[in-house]
């Protein structure tokens, strides 16, 4: 394969938008279905796509954001005004919400880690496939990622798990850089001379 200039470059650069700064427009049906097209080209032993999408989007992103108000308010119902607004806008933060929804589990031949580790490979492809055709993204796992208390309204089966939550959209906020790890915090080299 060879180098690609303009592939290094957005990866230098590659930086995540707040969902809370996401507004219209987002991506239509059509747009969607390439980006999971795209974001579906992960690593995959076996290839048995221990994995699947859901696609949050429409009127239907704030009446799910009401039901997940109810849920939490069971857990915490002395909670502020201020966070009462924050759940209830959960999924309208973002033109789209994509889930990625982990099938793991038992295998004859691929272990459920490394069926977990394609669901997060394909959280960030739907980052960098959403990217790549004009939108910016975020990925986010939120408590109702964790809480199978939601899983029904959020269309989740039983033995599934939320790998992440996809918000997609567009933005008018300037991407704005944060600290990165140093390599020599984060690399250990075996062998080589150089």
């Amino acid at each position: 394969m060879k180098s690609d200039i303009k592939l290094i470059d957005y990866l230098a650069v590659r930086r995540s938008i707040p969902a809370f700064q996401m507004c219209e427009p987002g991506p239509e049906k059509a747009e969607i279905e390439e980006i999971l097209r795209l974001a579906s080209r992960v690593p995959d032993h076996g290839k048995i796509a221990p994995w699947r999408f859901i696609v949050f989007r429409g009127e239907q992103r704030a009446e799910l954001g009401e039901e997940l108000l109810k849920l939490a308010l069971e857990t915490k119902p002395d909670l502020s005004e201020e966070m009462i607004q924050v759940e209830r806008t959960r999924f309208t933060r973002a033109p789209v919400v994509v889930a990625v929804v982990s099938k793991a589990g038992p295998h004859i031949k691929i272990p459920e880690w490394e069926q977990l580790m394609s669901a997060g490979a394909l959280c960030l492809n739907v980052i960098l496939a959403a990217n790549a055709n004009g939108y910016v993204a975020n990925w986010l796992t939120e408590w109702f990622a964790y809480d199978e208390r939601a899983y029904p309204l959020l269309g989740v089966e039983p033995g599934e798990k939320v790998a992440g939550f996809i918000h997609i959209g567009s933005t008018t906020f300037p991407a704005i850089e944060r600290p990165r790890p140093e390599l020599a915090d984060t690399v250990t080299w075996v062998g080589g001379e150089d």
